[in-house]
């Protein structure tokens, strides 16, 4: 028998940008969980009147207008406004299975070296596991023996419920990646902080893409943070490696001639910050290295 107990451990903080009706259908789903989430609605400069339509439907939400599209920096401010110990992430086309809140936060109580947990995920409307399981399933990243699930060396942030205190610990999401492939960047950082990641079966999150979207900038977004990401923080020799992995994967276009144009602009700022990790960190990322090169769920296409 489910549990239906509230649970205070735990609040959503969801992302939203000019998908009013998706908004409002996420706020539905969410309202309906057993373990009723306080719930906090970043809308990042929506102009499709989402923030109006929330506050006038959802009520019982905590809206947070921001003027801008902050992107994935916008979760931080639901972050700020939260007093719950864990946040769970959740974007406007994904919704968590009811008890996956509470779960993730039993296992987040268990183990306090632990800064994040990533649930299963199934598309819908086909219920059909996400390509990306099996390689979170068969993480090649070596943890320590007390992790609940596999070790990780990043995280899905619209899959995930994260320690807050970690999240405060290391400054949350760059406001330079903005959106796409933010997480590598904060992953890194978690771990070099001393915090673990793990994939754990039992939490689930549904998500169904939405059709509102610019599959293009995404694309572009995800290369140049990659390259970003790669040059921030891997040593010299693994970064060339990298680059060299993602420039072959990627399709030969005008969308990654500017994703990489785009990386090459912000060098400066990426020579001037850079902070290669520390051995046992880095050895995280070179593990997945092959896995990286023969992924067909990470591809750079659109």
């Amino acid at each position: 028998m489910s549990d239906e107990r509230p649970d205070s451990r735990v609040s959503v903080v969801m992302i939203t940008w000019n998908r009013r009706e998706e908004a409002l259908l996420a706020l539905e789903r969410l309202r309906t969980l057993p373990e009723r989430p306080e719930v906090f609605v970043v809308d990042n400069g929506s102009t499709d009147g989402t923030a109006a339509a929330v506050a006038g439907r959802h009520p019982w939400a905590r809206l947070i207008a921001s003027p801008t599209n902050l992107g994935a920096v916008g979760r931080t401010l639901g972050v700020d406004s939260a007093r719950t110990p864990y946040i769970a992430f959740c974007d406007d086309d994904t919704w968590w299975e009811p008890g996956s809140l509470r779960a993730g936060a039993d296992a987040l109580d268990a183990h306090p070296g632990l800064g994040v947990v990533t649930a299963r995920i199934v598309v819908e409307p086909g219920g059909e596991v996400d390509p990306i399981v099996a390689e979170l399933e068969n993480s090649p990243v070596v943890g320590p023996e007390w992790l609940p699930g596999p070790a990780l060396g990043s995280f899905l942030a619209g899959a995930s419920i994260i320690r807050r205190a970690a999240y405060r610990e290391v400054g949350g999401f760059h406001e330079r990646l903005w959106l796409g492939g933010e997480e590598e960047l904060m992953a890194a950082d978690l771990a070099s902080a001393g915090w673990e990641l793990c994939y754990l079966e039992d939490l689930l999150v549904h998500h169904q893409a939405s059709v509102l979207r610019d599959p293009h900038l995404r694309r572009r977004h995800g290369i140049r943070n990659t390259l970003w990401f790669t040059w921030l923080r891997r040593p010299l020799r693994a970064a060339l490696r990298r680059t060299r992995d993602v420039l072959a994967s990627a399709p030969r276009d005008r969308v990654t001639v500017a994703g990489v144009c785009d990386a090459v602009r912000g060098l400066p700022w990426v020579l001037r910050e850079r902070r290669p990790l520390s051995p046992s960190v880095e050895a995280r990322f070179r593990a997945l290295e092959a896995s990286q090169r023969e992924s067909t769920a990470r591809r750079y296409s659109s």
